[in-house]
């Protein structure tokens, strides 16, 4: 019998206590085995990393922190580290920041009114919120529909009729589409509904904004665009850019999808040749040989022309990466818009175009953030953006021989806005998933 029961296997009747794992498989110790010294190769390559990391900070670490802040100039900067840290000591002059501070950031925008270009930059800030969060009231919408016009109206200034005769065009597609389309069928409409704004834009606004001003002139101080410059150019045209060729983009992407054969060629041969040359020759065309096709005497500005042609080149890539969006919906998703009974604005609207954006964003914001980086190209047109500001600080006699801390300010600069740009769209990407990977 005891035989028997010694063969037995044993069954345990209470659960063992919980023990303190190994320190090894635990806390920081553990990821530095799992992720740094997980192998003989992954070790000399952590040892090598962290040489090459204190090799850098030891060398850059005191020029950065140790920089002088209160110096007048580039002579008075090198006495001053001089007396404070020894002859030929290596360390940042950051005052040539505090010094052309206003001028990197405003350009040669009149110093008493630098309240107009914040005051459109908050309310920029404003009426793209609840376009980023849908969380925020819907009503805040209408205010971003005027808030491109406010922009305006603050940065240039003038009578307050030019934006509003301009603001007043966009209902002309509306009332098309309400009142002609029996009129005029899908496609008449359409057509009008493109044509009659631009010929308002081109032959109407302008006297019915200067008929307006001489009976009730209200406005403000005019700027001229030869006054902006540093962040606050490249922000303008940036922007603009970014807001103007998203839903461009996404015409010529249905266009180049479109059945009608006029619409189609015509959307191939835009984006085909705008993608085909380089965006510094479309600025230098939109700098100089674009005034050989004007009227005699037309004063087209050229910061207006950069951001046309800025807008069209960013279209061109947006319009590419929405049809690959538009592309890899499987057939299923236009069939079932057609069950639906759904026109082909509607199933655009409602079906196919929300899946197709949620599946282009990463190219898209990858395509935004490439035209922000751009802006400094019009340096070469004359335009003083930041890194045109630069050269001409450099210039000076103040300031002649300075290099490296208005280039890495400049960099940080951009790095934080498209770093900025890139985590929304990683926010986006979350909030849209519906894997639930």
């Amino acid at each position: 019998m005891a035989d028997i029961n010694a063969s037995r296997a044993f069954v345990r009747k209470e659960m063992l206590p919980e023990k303190t794992p190994p320190v090894a498989e635990a806390g920081a110790l553990k990821w530095l085995r799992e992720n740094l010294f997980s192998s003989v190769l992954n070790t000399i390559l952590t040892i090598l990393s962290v040489f090459v990391i204190y090799w850098i900070l030891s060398h850059v670490t005191g020029w950065v922190v140790f920089g002088i802040w209160d110096a007048g100039s580039l002579s008075e900067c090198r006495e001053l580290r001089d007396a404070r840290y020894g002859e030929g000591v290596s360390v940042a002059c950051w005052s040539v920041l505090t010094d052309r501070w206003d001028q990197l950031m405003f350009g040669f925008y009149p110093s008493e009114l630098y309240w107009r270009p914040i005051l459109a930059l908050l309310v920029f800030f404003v009426a793209i919120a609840p376009v980023l969060f849908d969380s925020l009231p819907r009503k805040m919408l209408l205010f971003s529909l005027a808030a491109p016009f406010i922009c305006y109206w603050l940065l240039w200034g003038g009578m307050i009729w030019g934006p509003l005769a301009v603001a007043a065009g966009f209902a002309l597609p509306v009332l098309v589409s309400r009142f002609g389309a029996g009129l005029l069928g899908p496609l008449g409409t359409t057509v009008a509904a493109v044509i009659l704004p631009v010929l308002y834009w081109l032959f109407a606004a302008g006297p019915i904004a200067g008929a307006l001003g001489s009976v009730l002139p209200i406005g403000i101080t005019f700027i001229e665009s030869n006054d902006f410059g540093g962040f606050m150019l490249a922000f303008i045209i940036g922007i603009t850019g970014i807001l103007l060729s998203l839903p461009l983009g996404v015409l010529l992407a249905l266009g180049r999808q479109s059945d009608l054969f006029i619409i189609n060629k015509f959307c191939v041969f835009f984006i085909e040749v705008i993608r085909g040359v380089p965006l510094i020759v479309w600025l230098f065309t939109a700098s100089i040989l674009l005034n050989y096709f004007l009227p005699p005497g037309t004063n087209f500005d050229l910061m207006l022309r950069v951001i046309i042609m800025v807008t069209l080149f960013a279209s061109a890539y947006i319009a590419e990466v929405v049809r690959g969006g538009l592309a890899a919906l499987p057939r299923g998703q236009y069939e079932g818009a057609d069950s639906l009974g759904l026109d082909y604005a509607q199933s655009m609207r409602l079906i196919i175009l929300p899946q197709a954006l949620k599946i282009s964003i990463p190219g898209i914001v990858n395509t935004f953030i490439g035209l922000f980086k751009d802006t400094t190209l019009v340096v070469f047109i004359g335009l003083l953006d930041p890194i045109g500001l630069s050269n001409a600080i450099r210039a000076t006699t103040d300031w002649n021989g300075i290099y490296w801390e208005l280039f890495i300010f400049i960099g940080l600069c951009f790095f934080v806005c498209c770093y900025s740009m890139s985590k929304y769209s990683q926010y986006l990407e979350r909030k849209l998933r519906r894997d639930h990977r």
